[in-house]
């Protein structure tokens, strides 16, 4: 017995065949392994294609329309890996925005691999194709992969492995991180990471072993390092309860020194890869504590895993409930029918499995439940209702590093993994039984998978690239490496002015120019204080920033005086500005922003602007502009 015991040969090498001692030529041979895995591949990269249309159908001009802050953000660390690979920045640290002070990455979803490996992309084509290509993959990536894991550890039929991998990486827990987060729909590394971790034990192999885990837990790191701390975490306690059994004792003393010596090389590899990251999130530059979101707000509603979500077949008939903190963060909404079949499916495979079966059952389940609790985060919400005299075990974990910094809410993808496990078990079961058994089954699987059947990623259109930018004629108003802003400043809701600097770094080049603010990650203020306190979005808050932002998305064009002008020579002082520049169009959360308050505001505060291209532009003389003006009594 091993920890996953293999499955045994497909139905196509079944020795029972007499053909089977008379192989064909070795071509024919690798064809039909792979014909299945192949197709496997096809469908996964059609539904996820299917899932993601919206961008493919316009990828310069739309974006996912639930979460256009998180793709532009996510556009500019995919440029930012052109701009490392062709001028050897830091991929770790940047001043390039919220200048002066810059923005430690680490602290952030800079996802350097991606960045790095797709730069060619993002250069011949641009970060909004890249974005979209890694989307797709990603989703497409995460069902084959957990395809073959289930394949190889744990059923016999090709087409259970399917309906576990299908599940899993286009649940509407991966499909809701579509929206926007290429790290959260990275299920693929999840799997690749727990088949290493499955291979530990194997004999002679300990030093390979150790060095492939280790380089997968650096590109894991950089990739989803929040996704890598809940796979340790459920790999550790998978491992744990399978081991308190009789048949795992007996194999764990069998197999702990080679475990033992991978998991030192392990440790040694990934060490020392990540030293650099790791010392600039522990104790980097403008790093922080915690993170910049609230854990009780971003933590799952115990009615959201009977619920339906939202965009998904059930949805258009109007039966989706509306529960998760966000669009983007709806990750159970598994449904009451598919969260019944669970139940009655762990019953089934209990009575019908070997006690070497049931030991991985009983891990699996183990590891469903805790992860289940620790999605409720904190407080126990009902019904979109906290009720906070109802402290849950996340309560006392909430200050402990790393699940500081975890959202409770994220926790909820390992329990559906566990869901796509189960099912792919029952399928299998039934796969070679009689008729009457695999056609009820099937149909049972099929009627509560059908109605969480995920809807294409909603999309919009959103600001086009300035010809100003575009061409390049920014560069007469900023110095070599100048600051220069687009109205309103950079912030979660306004990420326009990070677009235009990406789209100008993926061009390569050595003209660039710096802009204050941004949307990230950092510490609420620049002092010792800051470091040790929670985290914020964006830089803290400055006057002229606040009615910037407030004229964007609110339409409020304050009568300016000239103590607002002294404030604003301050704050362009502060942040060495050189020139502001207003588009045509400008893009927020739910669409276009309110250019006429921009213009109104900043012609009261800087006069009347230079008509440039597509763009309007005022020159900024740091300490000077704006001047005062003769005020009415």
């Amino acid at each position: 017995m091993t920890i996953a015991e293999p499955a045994p040969l497909t139905d196509s090498e079944d020795r029972s065949d007499p053909t089977a001692s008379e192989p064909g030529p070795r071509s024919a041979t690798v064809w039909t392994a792979w014909k299945p895995h192949l197709a496997m591949a096809l469908m996964s990269l059609a539904a996820a294609v299917y899932v993601c249309q919206g961008l493919w159908r316009a990828p310069y001009r739309h974006v996912v329309a639930d979460n256009v802050s998180d793709q532009g953000q996510f556009e500019w660390m995919l440029s930012y890996g052109v701009h490392v690979l062709q001028h050897g920045g830091n991929p770790f640290f940047t001043d390039l925005l919220n200048a002066p002070r810059g923005v430690n990455l680490a602290m952030n979803t800079s996802s350097t691999i991606y960045a790095l490996a797709f730069a060619p992309l993002t250069h011949f084509a641009g970060p909004q194709v890249t974005f979209a290509t890694i989307l797709t993959l990603n989703l497409a990536g995460s069902a084959v992969v957990w395809y073959l894991f289930l394949r190889r550890w744990l059923v016999r039929s090709g087409p259970a492995a399917a309906v576990g991998g299908l599940l899993f990486g286009f649940c509407p827990g991966l499909v809701s991180h579509a929206n926007g987060h290429l790290n959260w729909t990275s299920g693929w590394m999840v799997g690749i990471v727990a088949w290493w971790v499955l291979k530990l034990p194997e004999k002679g192999h300990r030093l390979r072993n150790g060095l492939v885990l280790g380089l997968l837990c650096t590109v894991g790191f950089s990739v989803a390092a929040e996704a890598l701390f809940f796979t340790a975490l459920a790999c550790g306690l998978f491992l744990i309860v399978w081991t308190l059994s009789k048949p795992g004792l007996a194999v764990a003393k069998e197999s702990a020194g080679r475990v033992l010596a991978s998991l030192g090389v392990t440790s040694v590899v990934a060490g020392a890869l990540l030293s650099w990251p790791l010392y600039m999130h522990f104790d980097g530059p403008l790093k922080f504590s915690g993170t910049g979101f609230k854990l009780r707000y971003f933590s799952e509603d115990l009615v959201a895993y009977v619920a339906f979500p939202l965009h998904s077949v059930a949805g258009l008939f109007g039966w989706g409930a509306d529960l998760a903190p966000n669009p983007t963060e709806a990750t159970s909404f598994l449904g009451a029918p598919l969260v019944l079949l669970f139940f009655g499916a762990l019953g089934v495979l209990w009575k019908r499995s070997s006690p070497e079966r049931r030991v991985t059952l009983r891990a699996l389940t183990v590891v469903a439940f805790v992860f289940f609790l620790l999605s409720l985060g904190p407080r126990l919400q009902v019904m979109g209702e906290e009720h906070s005299d109802i402290p849950l075990p996340y309560a006392l974990l909430a200050d402990i590093p790393l699940f500081d910094s975890a959202l409770p809410v994220r926790y909820t993808l390992v329990v559906v993994l566990v869901f796509a496990i189960v099912l792919a078990l029952l399928a299998d079961e039934f796969v070679a039984g009689e008729l009457t058994a695999r056609l009820t089954v099937g149909a049972l699987i099929v009627a509560v998978l059908a109605p969480i059947a995920p809807l294409p990623l909603r999309t919009l259109e959103r600001a086009p690239e300035p010809e100003f930018i575009a061409g390049g004629g920014w560069q007469e108003f900023v110095t070599p490496d100048g600051v220069m802003t687009s109205l309103p400043l950079s912030i979660d809701v306004a990420v326009d002015g990070m677009r235009w600097q990406a789209y100008t770094m993926a061009r390569g080049g050595d003209a660039m120019f710096r802009i204050p603010a941004g949307y990230f990650l950092g510490p609420q203020d620049y002092e010792e204080t800051g470091r040790h306190l929670v985290g914020r979005i964006g830089a803290p808050d400055r006057p002229t920033d606040k009615l910037f932002y407030n004229a964007a998305r609110w339409g409020q064009v304050p009568k300016i005086t000239n103590l607002d002008r002294a404030q604003a020579r301050v704050d362009f002082g502060y942040w060495e500005l050189q020139a502001i520049f207003l588009p045509a169009e400008v893009t927020g959360p739910k669409g276009p922003l309110n250019r006429d308050a921009l213009l109104r505001l900043t012609t009261g505060l800087l006069g009347e602007p230079q008509q440039v291209q597509d763009v309007l532009v005022w020159r900024i003389t740091p300490g000077v502009d704006p001047v005062d003006r003769p005020e009415k009594n």
